[in-house]
């Protein structure tokens, strides 16, 4: 679902750790106008949300929920 980005070379990636891993990407795909929320609720478990909201930051993500946050989120705070 994500890139490949590893935490040690010899680690699984941390996408393979992330609860999203295991749910499935409907939830963090959502079609225009649906709701996101069982989306964030996942991401507030997951102990891999902050690696994943960096990466979606970095790597200017534009869709989906990453690291908790909407597109219309990460918008708001990369402008803050």
């Amino acid at each position: 679902m994500h890139a490949n980005t590893t935490l040690t070379p010899a680690g699984p990636t941390w996408q393979e750790q992330a609860l999203c891993a295991q749910t499935g990407g409907d939830f963090f795909f959502p079609e225009p106008g649906s709701s996101v929320r069982e989306a964030k609720l996942i991401c507030r478990m997951c102990d891999i949300r902050q690696i994943c909201l960096e990466y979606a930051l970095t790597h200017d993500e534009r869709f989906g929920v990453w690291g908790g946050l909407s597109e219309k989120e990460r918008r708001h705070l990369r402008r803050t």
